[in-house]
């Protein structure tokens, strides 16, 4: 079950323990050449010290290099989400302590006072300073040229920004007249918000501290428009796709933006340490390289990956467990942390005003949840290992509710008929399909990324069961992006991704997903933009559940609803989620199905069984990638290849 600190008034504080550096293998070269300073003067002074004997794990040693493969070159921004170094963190007990911080000063969800390690350094050796956050605040977040609709909105509390302060090299403090009780967890999220930048580095792409004309060779030469698209090329920490930013990730990329093989070093000022001197992380190297997804399994099953999940589908499992012998690795079976594994996102914002007043009407997603055969697809895909319910907290969650999950997941299609009658959805064409009020057909095309293909499969499946109501589904392969920008645009009329990335929420952790605060939830995009931008894009939502949900939303936040009646952090919780039960919003297909992952059997702290989940903990990130080791170092060399 996940649990959270509560985080009121609370100083979290990391441990001081004794340490004595211990010089990393792999880098004593450049020290003796004086390329790097030796590892005493490399360390923070106030290191983070992981004991990993308390957690149940084996210390480790140096050396090696971990393969695995990406779909996309894109995908190697992963590795800022695997090697989950964040300035509060997720522990194994899904606890938030401070990583990357020395410690967090909290005060009524409203103050926030954070105090950096007294030494850590940027990748480059730079010192890593209270400068950092004041450069994002002040040059980046309220810089109208790169920054157009102003700070983010997770900054933003009842329409105004924090005081910031900055108290000295190693002390900064964030403080709103409002409470903004997820700051941290939107601080440790698998996506962080980075609200933090190299100043040292960015400042040389910046008018306000570099002459433009003296950036404008610069500009020219890559082709962009002004002094401030260039500086948002190159400030992408979290696409990891630029070499010269320096990061504070466990590896760095070496590799440049395009390509089929990438390289990550280590980060020879990592501020985490073993309790023997080792510097983490364990790996020298990670190596990706990228692959057809659909040739994931065929690969992995000659060997050619010690760790990997990401686009591993359960089709696969037969053909990895035929080389598990062969090349020494096991396949394990994680459950997943989504709401649902697979899940349909009507879209509300859809362009088309006849289809949107379909959508919109909640009889009809009704209709189509209870039209799809769970148990054929659950059997089918997943052997009977998946959940066959909606899209609702999972059973770890002390949110579940058994009522919400199966609210509208039987296979009833004469049920699904009457309500689509009920509509006045009655008249027909010769194959069957039903006609929408304007006469055309009652065809439903739902976009996939294309990224997992049991999505595509589940589909196919549902495609049957829906022709006996009288609903007609075409699938559309697309591009992530692709797919993702047409949604946002209004031109996609239904998509299938996964549920909620919090499928095991706990009632201290935000419910943001679940109200339309994000463009980027599928069901509402133009309603979350309107969020985001506090109203300058976007639609406000006209439907009475999603402004209820709103409002819930600012309820779980303040303590407190809008007609002035309290409420708990759970109670919000708990109403949203009947909400999102009865409303359909998002239509659970099956859940927990288990996640493929391949691991090494020479690769040491892999958890056996691990929550595989984007939300929270990052997928690998939360189970610490960085303390991950090879035992038989001969069979792994750290050369490059």
């Amino acid at each position: 079950m996940l649990r959270s600190l509560a985080l009121a008034g609370i100083l979290f504080t990391a441990p001081a323990l004794a340490f004595t550096p211990v010089e990393t293998p792999s880098l004593l070269a450049q020290v003796k050449s004086g390329d790097l300073p030796p590892i005493e003067s490399r360390a923070p002074s106030e290191p983070l010290i992981v004991e990993l004997e308390a957690k149940g794990r084996e210390p480790g040693r140096h050396g090696g290099t971990l393969d695995t493969l990406i779909a996309k070159s894109k995908n190697i921004r992963f590795m800022v989400v695997w090697g989950y170094a964040r300035l509060v963190g997720y522990n194994e007990k899904y606890e938030l302590l401070p990583d990357i911080l020395k410690d967090v000063e909290v005060i009524d969800d409203r103050i926030y006072t954070f105090t950096l390690r007294a030494g850590h350094r940027w990748s480059d050796g730079h010192p890593f300073t209270t400068e950092d956050f004041r450069y994002w605040w002040e040059d980046v977040a309220n810089d109208p040229n790169l920054s157009p609709t102003g700070p983010p909105s997770f900054m933003i509390i009842d329409d105004e920004p924090p005081e910031v302060t900055v108290l000295d090299k190693t002390r900064i403090r964030f403080e709103w007249d409002g409470k903004n009780p997820d700051f941290l967890a939107t601080l440790a999220a698998a996506r962080p918000p980075f609200i933090y930048r190299p100043a040292h580095y960015l400042k040389d792409f910046h008018a306000k501290y570099t002459d433009v004309a003296t950036l404008q060779p610069l500009i020219q030469k890559k082709k962009m428009r002004n002094w401030a698209q260039l500086h948002n090329r190159v400030d992408n920490s979290y696409k990891n796709d630029n070499p010269d930013l320096p990061t504070l990730q466990p590896w760095v990329n070496t590799t440049g933006k395009k390509g089929q093989h990438f390289v990550m070093v280590r980060n020879p000022y990592y501020h985490r340490f073993d309790s023997y001197g080792l510097q983490l992380p364990y790996i020298d190297v990670v190596d990706m390289r990228v692959a057809a997804s659909s040739l994931f399994s065929a690969k992995a099953m000659v060997g050619e990956v010690d760790l990997l999940a990401k686009g591993l589908g359960f089709s696969g499992v037969p053909l990895l467990k035929r080389g598990e012998n062969l090349q020494d690795y096991d396949t394990r079976l994680w459950p997943t942390g989504a709401s649902s594994h697979i899940a349909l996102y009507p879209n509300l914002n859809y362009y088309d005003p006849v289809w949107s007043d379909v959508l919109q009407n909640r009889d009809f997603r009704r209709a189509l949840s209870m039209g799809i055969d769970r148990r054929i697809i659950n059997r089918t895909l997943y052997f009977g290992l998946a959940k066959e319910v909606g899209n609702s907290a999972l059973e770890d969650s002390p949110l579940y509710d058994s009522a919400n999950s199966i609210a509208f997941s039987q296979f009833d299609p004469d049920a699904a008929n009457t309500l689509l009658d009920g509509m006045g959805l009655t008249e027909r064409r010769g194959d069957g399909t039903r006609l929408l009020p304007d006469g055309r057909p009652l065809e439903i095309i739902v976009e996939t990324a294309g990224e997992r293909s049991e999505e595509v499969d589940a589909l196919e499946l549902i495609t049957e069961t829906w022709r006996e109501i009288g609903v007609k589904l075409l699938a559309r392969p697309s591009d992530r992006d692709i797919l993702r920008n047409r949604s946002y645009s209004g031109q996609t009329m239904m998509t299938v991704w996964t549920g909620w990335d919090l499928g095991v929420p706990t009632p201290d952790l935000s419910p943001a997903e679940l109200a339309p605060t994000r463009q980027s939830t599928l069901i509402w995009p133009k309603w979350g933009q309107h969020f985001q931008s506090m109203g300058a894009m976007g639609s406000r939502p006209d439907r009475e559940a999603a402004e209820e949900l709103l409002e819930l939303y600012d309820g779980w936040r303040t303590g407190w609803l809008v007609e002035g009646a309290p409420i708990t952090k759970k109670e919000a919780w708990q109403r949203m989620l009947k909400i999102h039960a009865d409303e359909q919003f998002i239509i659970g297909v099956v859940a927990q199905a288990p996640q493929p992952v391949v691991v090494s059997r020479l690769l040491r702290n892999v958890p056996e069984m691990g929550l595989y989940a984007w939300e929270p903990g990052a997928q690998f990130g939360v189970h610490r990638m960085d303390e991950f080791w090879f035992a038989d170092e001969p069979a792994k060399t750290a050369a490059l290849k």
